[in-house]
């Protein structure tokens, strides 16, 4: 009995350290939405922003990542403790969003200040997202990652069924600026649990006469060489670079092109996102039935596919809110099935001395396109109007599907059970 208990770890809620982390980041991720909403309201309501204008300001929010993912990385690396870096950026960017309700207080916003801390919070974010996955290594029992990739994106999928909607009203009730508030406190509370969090992070090779150019190459030579990792950075890149020209332009959208208030824009994204929460909640269950590789492949799918509702949003006002609501919700789905089991298998697929530099990597391909994406979608949006740039940016997301197609990911029906070399 005492053998199987060792060799069975207890239920993941059970853990201390991990409900710690759990709670931490559920409170984290409603922030978050409110802010994804709430800064471009900032800039359509409260700045008159164009639509040139929000693809900059998008734009200057995944910048970081194509600027700093892969130093950021191989710095990270060379890091034995991960957890006080996460607490820095976790107060840092509190005391950024905060900025914005007092500028707006004083009567003192403008657009430049937006973009300034869009782009600080953004570099704060790299730091934090690649200490992020060596650390729920450290937390969570390697048997049960994809049951913990599964329920963090259980809370991020009410994140965005709560978020959209708290924010949507928030806006309305007291102003875009001050919403963004409630997502400074959030990261406040996401740095109090993880200081809460007894869990001993994973030994790692200290290599300091390496400079940080080999040990970059060395990370980049392991994902270019690895066959599973690079079809899935080539496909998840180009899903990201098309959806960005469409998301970069979508609050406009909505807004004036379809006439949709504030309060009903967030409605539309919190209820469609209960599909998020439906797909993360069936997610890891999908990979179980028909292997975690098929299960990638048909989120791929099942991501964008659903998107081709939004530039076709036609008639009277129910019946735009009706396309945009149907729209997000089954793409929601999809990007959960996807998303569960793709962040799973690399996790598993690294060994964890190169686990921060290949997060970066993968970010620097997968997240620098957003900027490029986003600008693109602004430029396009002031040059051949709304609705036909957002036809481009569904159309182009539906192919990203060839690349893993024509790699094994779609053999892979087990993850690994060992750490690989």
């Amino acid at each position: 009995m005492s053998s199987l208990a060792l060799r069975e770890p207890r239920p993941l809620l059970r853990q201390r350290p991990f409900r710690r982390l759990w709670i931490g980041e559920s409170v984290s991720f409603v922030g978050d939405q409110v802010s994804l909403l709430a800064l471009p309201l900032v800039g359509v309501l409260t700045l008159d922003a164009s639509a040139a204008e929000m693809g900059l300001l998008t734009a200057l929010g995944w910048a970081p990542h194509l600027l700093f993912s892969l130093f950021a990385g191989a710095w990270i690396d060379l890091r034995a403790r991960r957890r006080p870096i996460m607490i820095a950026a976790d107060l840092g960017r509190a005391a950024l969003l905060g900025t914005i309700p007092l500028a707006g207080a004083l009567g003192a916003l403008t657009i430049e200040q937006l973009y300034a801390v869009t782009f600080l919070v953004g570099v704060l974010t790299v730091y934090f997202d690649l200490c992020w996955t060596s650390f729920l290594v450290a937390v969570v029992p390697r048997r049960q990652l994809v049951d913990a990739n599964s329920k963090l994106n259980v809370s991020r999928s009410v994140s965005l069924i709560a978020g959209p909607s708290l924010a949507g009203g928030l806006v309305q009730a007291l102003s875009a600026p001050v919403a963004i508030l409630v997502d400074g406190i959030s990261f406040v509370v996401s740095a109090v649990f993880l200081r809460s969090i007894d869990a001993q992070e994973l030994p790692l090779e200290r290599r300091h006469d390496e400079g940080a150019m080999r040990r970059l190459r060395e990370g980049m030579r392991f994902l270019a060489g690895h066959p599973v990792l690079r079809a899935g950075v080539a496909c998840t890149s180009t899903l990201n670079f098309f959806t960005m020209i469409w998301f970069a332009i979508f609050v406009l959208y909505a807004s004036r092109e379809l006439g949709l208030s504030a309060g009903a824009i967030g409605l539309i994204l919190g209820v469609g996102a209960f599909g998020g929460l439906l797909g993360a909640l069936v997610a890891a269950r999908i990979g179980a039935r028909i292997g975690i590789g098929p299960a990638i492949v048909l989120g791929a799918v099942l991501f964008p596919a659903p998107t081709v509702l939004f530039p076709l949003a036609s008639g009277p006002e129910w019946s735009r809110a009706a396309f945009l609501l149907a729209g997000e919700f089954f793409a929601s789905v999809g990007v959960m099935v996807f998303d569960v089991n793709q962040n799973s298998l690399n996790v598993l697929l690294t060994p964890h001395r190169l686990r921060a530099r290949i997060a970066g990597a993968s970010r620097f391909f997968n997240y620098g396109t957003r900027p490029l994406g986003a600008l693109a979608g602004g430029a396009l949006g002031e040059a051949i109007g709304l609705r036909p740039t957002i036809w481009i940016g569904v159309a182009g997301s539906l192919l990203a599907v060839v690349f893993l197609l024509i790699s094994p990911m779609r053999g892979i029906k087990e993850p690994p059970e060992e750490e690989p070399e």
